[in-house]
């Protein structure tokens, strides 16, 4: 399906439907004998600008009045939000770290988007968003993550899921900030659907298993630097920790070196570019073997938006 042009949907759009593509199934036999688990994947590299993030944006795009959006992303966001922003004839500033993906900064760019680079070391991205709120105050301020538009947004992935047609035994998905699986959990409790959702997330940005366990909020001090750039939050948003407390079955928690090998097995034996972050699900299952073992799983693949340099070392090991 081709990209969206503006002419198609300015001003023409109720729906979040009407923008979306559907997510991509595919059913990894190769990946399911490697594991010893069958593996059907759920791959949003196909959604637009590479990532379920568009869901998200598409929804906070269309459900707000602001004419002007300003958020922070490391990268996905930021590019879903400038893309629904050019389709629906608004504007939208994202603060992103300087050391972001470069593919995913100039994505941004191309869509129209500002990009607000800033040092996370001498600025967290939320005092900068707070600064720019102030400079416009009539511009809608969207969390990546934390906000019940997104999970709206995301919940949509969650009814896609709900009705494919076949049982899973379990659901696994990237947490970062819970966007993403506080979605997913609403979509299928919304369709009736009661499988148990897990997170993955690296062992180097492990805030939600810690959350869980201690059964309230717990932050990381800093932005986590693990390959997968897409889970580096601070913590687990307000809103998601509300669905995600009682909703997540567990966490799995993955090294920096499974995502890596993780990235490698998607591209040679489901023949499937992933960003790390995208990786995470199918990690889990080298982390956590006896768990799956035998079972029907269902891995969400996030995004697939890698620098091409970094994607060649990660295949080159």
């Amino acid at each position: 399906m081709p990209d969206i042009s503006t002419s198609q949907v300015q001003h023409s759009v109720s729906s979040l439907r009407e923008l979306l593509r559907p997510v991509t199934w595919i059913d990894a036999s190769r990946l399911s004998r490697q594991l010893d688990a069958r593996v059907v994947i759920a791959s949003e590299t196909f959604q637009h600008t590479g990532s379920f993030k568009f869901r998200a944006a598409g929804n906070v795009v269309l459900r707000v009045p602001n004419h002007r959006i300003i958020a922070a992303s490391s990268g996905n966001f930021g590019q879903a939000l400038a893309y629904a922003c050019l389709l629906l004839n608004k504007s939208c500033v994202v603060v992103m770290p300087d050391n972001s993906a470069q593919v995913k900064i100039s994505a941004v760019r191309e869509f129209g988007g500002t990009v607000d680079l800033i040092d996370i070391r001498t600025k967290s991205r939320k005092a900068r968003v707070e600064e720019l709120a102030r400079i416009d105050p009539d511009a809608y301020v969207a969390s990546a993550y934390d906000d019940l538009f997104v999970i709206e947004g995301n919940a949509t992935l969650g009814q896609e899921l709900a009705t494919v047609g076949q049982p899973f035994d379990f659901i696994l998905a990237p947490v970062g900030g819970g966007g993403l699986t506080a979605g997913l959990i609403q979509g299928l409790r919304g369709a009736g659907n009661v499988t148990p959702v897990m997170g993955v997330e690296p062992l180097l940005a492990n805030d939600a298993a810690r959350s869980l366990a201690a059964g309230r909020v717990i932050a990381n001090d800093t932005e986590p630097q693990t390959i997968a750039d897409g889970v580096r939050t601070v913590s687990l948003g307000d809103h998601n920790w509300r669905v995600l407390r009682d909703g997540l079955t567990g966490i799995v928690e993955v090294t920096e070196e499974q995502i890596k090998t993780s990235v490698r097995l998607l591209f040679s034996l489901a023949n499937l570019k992933a960003e790390p972050t995208g990786a995470l699900s199918v990690a889990a299952l080298l982390a956590r073997p006896e768990l799956f073992r035998g079972r029907t799983v269902c891995c969400v693949v996030s995004g697939g938006n890698v620098d091409p340099a970094v994607f060649r070392s990660l295949l080159e090991g």
